[in-house]
């Protein structure tokens, strides 16, 4: 077993930028709103397995269809790349279909084990060691265990503008990521 606390933190940082909980306070209202209560423990339990059982999964399926965990990277890359313009500019490039529940979907998935949140399990795996990420998002889905328990109270306390720039503080570490992520698989696929 490898247990690198600097593997750890860099996932758990890589993570919580994608998933991007805090951001995603005002779906998760507006959700509330929508569909009364939210179950906190159940979306996060349920993330959790997701992701867990897709950081295992997903590059035998990968194999299977051919593709080698390096150029699921640099696609990763690209999809964090957006995510992360999207984050800084506030725009939206990737649309979802409306929601018809709440709690699994779509606050479980795809809002904290989503399309950004797969392709960046897989494309971390190509660098870090699988315990170090295991950690990591169980680190994660603690932290979002929390933030959907108090969303009211942090949405009220930060308000918008608090919101936004961390959102955009974020989005910056995100894109930075991204590009080096690319840099470090791209050379793979030309050996």
């Amino acid at each position: 077993m490898n247990l690198d606390f600097r593997e750890i933190i860099t996932v758990a940082m890589v993570l919580f930028a994608v998933i991007d909980i805090v951001g995603s306070i005002p779906i998760i209202i507006d959700l509330r709103t929508k569909f009364g209560h939210v179950e906190s423990g159940k979306a996060s339990i349920v993330a959790g397995i997701i992701m867990i059982t897709f950081l295992f999964v997903g590059e035998q399926i990968l194999s299977l269809i051919g593709i080698d965990v390096n150029s699921f990277a640099v696609a990763g890359a690209f999809v964090l790349f957006f995510l992360a313009l999207e984050m800084i500019l506030g725009i939206r490039l990737y649309k979802d279909d409306e929601a018809s529940s709440a709690s699994i979907v779509p606050i479980a998935f795809p809002l904290i084990a989503g399309a950004g949140t797969m392709t960046t399990l897989l494309s971390l795996r190509a660098q870090y060691q699988a315990i170090n990420i295991i950690i990591a998002i169980v680190l994660n889905i603690l932290l979002v265990y929390l933030v959907l328990k108090a969303s009211k109270k942090i949405e009220t306390k930060l308000g918008k503008n608090g919101l936004s720039v961390i959102r955009k503080t974020f989005g910056v570490i995100l894109l930075a990521i991204a590009v080096k992520l690319f840099a470090s698989n791209v050379k793979a696929l030309f050996i």
